[in-house]
């Protein structure tokens, strides 16, 4: 039988978790899969807690993992915490308010697998939010595949797949979560995206105001720079005190010369600069810019120094690299990754994997 974990964060929905245990119970029957339903409660003070705990541990393919959190720490820690407890092959992320459609899993998989992917990513090209989420998401999203190469429709999208293995791989914190797919990327995992179904909210309404492309856009530098230099900073900070201490020394050597043209007679060799009163170097903003230019550019290669430190300590107990597969290496020597196999559903988990999915190609599993 199938076995896929799904993690639902959520923060006082009690209204909707029910029905959307009995969709996921009607998915498991319909396609033949034993879900592990993970539920992290996220310091709601509504009843939310008090519903998840009644719902039964055991049935229908579900069996149920409930955390709850002693306060509202925020979506990246619960879906760090549900990470840490997914313990099937696959696992899927959705929120609990119901516009996520569990239907979808099936497609899900399929789309896994088909294309080879580590990660699928949800696009709700049909959104039925409101005018002010759907607007800045929409520029958001742009920004993000644009500035980090990974092409996706709707980064923000809380319906995603992923190989399990990956997870182990990303570290979330702060609003981090919808970074996953771009974090993933970065350590050579590949990611594809899924049209896919999007219903209006039921019950309840969103936690996220319009304030939240704003803590976006400064997430979104926080994983640039952790992608793009996050194991070599002085690379970063480096050019830039260069740069700074180029143009700052630059201008030291010009007002220099001015201050010694004025105040030397050169018309003996024919040589006329027009200064008609010596140059007071005090005088002259340039004079500032440059010095600030220099102490400027000397703080950059300090700052990138002392990233440097502590990024070689972190290295310390961080592999900076993710492995594929290996060949010839015994459980205590090879690195934490898929050794010299390829496994799709059918092969691993027999017959009973889903008819939907039948077109999906055979692997070889060594």
């Amino acid at each position: 039988m199938n076995s896929i974990s799904i993690i639902v964060p959520l923060y006082n929905e009690e209204e909707s978790l029910r029905e959307l245990y009995q969709e996921i119970a009607q998915v498991a029957a319909q396609e033949k899969l034993a879900i592990e339903l993970i539920f992290i409660d996220d310091g709601s003070t509504d009843q939310s807690w008090k519903v998840i705990s009644s719902l039964p541990e055991c049935e229908g393919g579900i069996t149920l993992k409930v955390l709850r959190f002693r306060r509202n720490f925020g979506k990246a820690a619960a879906l760090n915490a549900g990470f840490k407890l997914a313990t099937a092959e696959v696992t899927f992320t959705m929120d609990a308010d119901l516009q996520d459609d569990p239907k979808e899993i099936p497609r899900f998989l399929e789309k896994l697998e088909t294309d080879d992917l580590d990660v699928v990513s949800g696009w709700k090209k049909k959104r039925y939010d409101p005018w002010h989420k759907v607007g800045p998401s929409r520029i958001f999203n742009a920004m993000v595949s644009r500035l980090s190469g990974v092409k996706l429709h709707d980064h923000n999208c809380g319906f995603k797949c992923y190989r399990t293995e990956l997870l182990g791989e990303i570290n979330l914190y702060g609003e981090l979560h919808r970074f996953v797919p771009v974090l993933a990327a970065a350590k050579g995992w590949k990611v594809g995206e899924l049209v896919v179904h999007h219903r209006a909210r039921q019950f309840g309404h969103s936690k996220y105001g319009v304030f939240r492309m704003v803590k976006g856009f400064l997430d979104l530098l926080t994983v640039s720079f952790l992608t793009g230099y996050g194991q070599r900073p002085q690379h970063l900070f480096g050019s830039l005190g260069l740069l700074s201490f180029f143009l700052g020394g630059l201008g030291t050597m010009v007002l220099a010369f001015m201050w010694v043209a004025s105040r030397v007679d050169l018309s003996p060799i024919g040589l006329n600069l027009g200064f008609v009163e010596p140059v007071h170097l005090t005088e002259r903003a340039t004079f500032y810019y440059a010095l600030g230019a220099l102490f400027l550019g000397t703080q950059f290669i300090s700052i990138g120094v002392l990233a440097e430190l502590i990024a070689a300590k972190t290295n310390l107990f961080e592999s900076v690299y993710s492995v594929q597969e290996s060949l010839y290496l015994d459980d205590e020597s090879a690195p934490n990754e898929k050794k010299n196999k390829k496994k799709d559903f059918r092969t691993h988990f027999g017959a009973n994997f889903p008819k939907s999915l039948a077109h999906i190609r055979d692997e070889e599993v060594a």
